[in-house]
């Protein structure tokens, strides 16, 4: 036997499932699957929300709102809790770092606070039972005003070290600019949480750069628009700023036309780091791992790539050090393999 019999084949085909990975861009709600989106429906007498047939991104805002209406029952929120756990195990994510809304739940239990911390409670069931490290990112929605924005990143910061590891910004970017909310985002980085809102998708470059310069972003979500601005992809290749992407969502959503368009392989060769998410799969397909198959199969992503990408979304979160060591040697192995 040589040398060269011992080596991966250039045609070996890794299990991505085995490979270790963080999602760091997934909503709550949307991480629903499909049946329990009908069962829970069902259980309150309502029709399930319909999860296809939108166009653009203000209709997908309305679907989204039609999920929240199955979660309407003091049970609800632990079953979905604990299928978004088991499901991530299943498809080999070893950090979870939730986008939550509490502002959603907080008549139900009282206050933000309270929403905020049943949810912990259930998210930490939820991690023992399958496996899964976490963190929670509570999001503020850039529409819903700025006392609404600072309330959150308040509520968010009182449970900075207690499972809230960073604060988000989502919503329609249109007419709602990053720059609007330096306020709660200094309340979040004061108190030691990341800095993750969403930029760079509905609106171009300037998006990012409002995220980078008045948030300090740690992270964005999305950010791939900033394709457009050279210069500006140099600058997050340079400081190391990733983006978490989310490569079905933006064809769905129109922020490209199909997915041999995607930007990811050009912000990867640029030197971007970047990982790879699902956003929202109840409404738009893909789980995490189908994500990842499709990086590898329609863009032409190398297990080299894809084993960077993994090691991104997890090396630069808030995520333990003995979950970020473990995942570094099984990502190795995975390469090794």
């Amino acid at each position: 036997m040589t040398l060269s019999d011992t080596l991966p084949s250039s045609s070996t085909t890794r299990d991505l499932r085995a490979l270790p990975k963080g999602h760091l861009h997934l909503h709550m709600e949307a991480a629903m699957r499909p049946a329990t989106l009908v069962a829970l429906s069902e259980r309150l007498g309502i029709e399930p929300a319909p999860t296809n047939g939108f166009q653009g991104f203000t209709a997908f805002s309305a679907t989204y709102r039609g999920l929240l209406a199955a979660m309407d029952h003091d049970d609800h929120l632990g079953i979905l809790m604990d299928q978004i756990f088991e499901d991530q195990a299943e498809e080999g994510v070893a950090y979870l770092e939730l986008g939550v809304s509490p502002r959603f739940y907080a008549e139900r239990y009282g206050s933000l606070d309270a929403a905020l911390a049943e949810m912990l409670d259930l998210a930490r069931a939820a991690s023992a039972a399958h496996g899964v490290a976490f963190g929670f990112m509570p999001t503020i929605d850039r529409t819903a005003g700025l006392d609404n924005a600072i309330e959150v990143a308040r509520s968010a910061a009182r449970f900075a070290g207690e499972g809230v590891v960073s604060l988000g910004l989502a919503a329609d970017e249109r007419g709602f600019p990053c720059a609007d909310f330096g306020e709660p985002f200094a309340i979040a980085r004061a108190a030691g949480l990341q800095s993750t809102p969403h930029a760079g998708e509905l609106v171009g470059p300037e998006s990012v750069r409002e995220a980078l310069d008045v948030l300090h972003a740690d992270r964005i979500l999305h950010g791939v628009r900033s394709v457009e601005d050279p210069e500006l992809v140099a600058e997050l290749a340079e400081r190391g700023i990733p983006l978490d992407v989310c490569p079905t969502s933006n064809v769905l959503l129109e922020v490209v036309a199909e997915i041999g368009e995607h930007p990811l392989t050009r912000l990867l060769d640029a030197g971007v780091r970047c990982s790879i998410n699902a956003d929202d799969p109840i409404l738009f397909g893909p789980d995490i791992l189908s994500e990842y198959e499709l990086c590898r199969t329609s863009l032409g992503l190398s297990d080299e790539q894809l084993a960077a990408c993994a090691w991104t979304s997890i090396e630069t979160t808030l995520a333990p050090a003995d979950v970020k060591a473990a995942a570094k040697a099984r990502i190795d192995g995975w390469l090794a393999a």
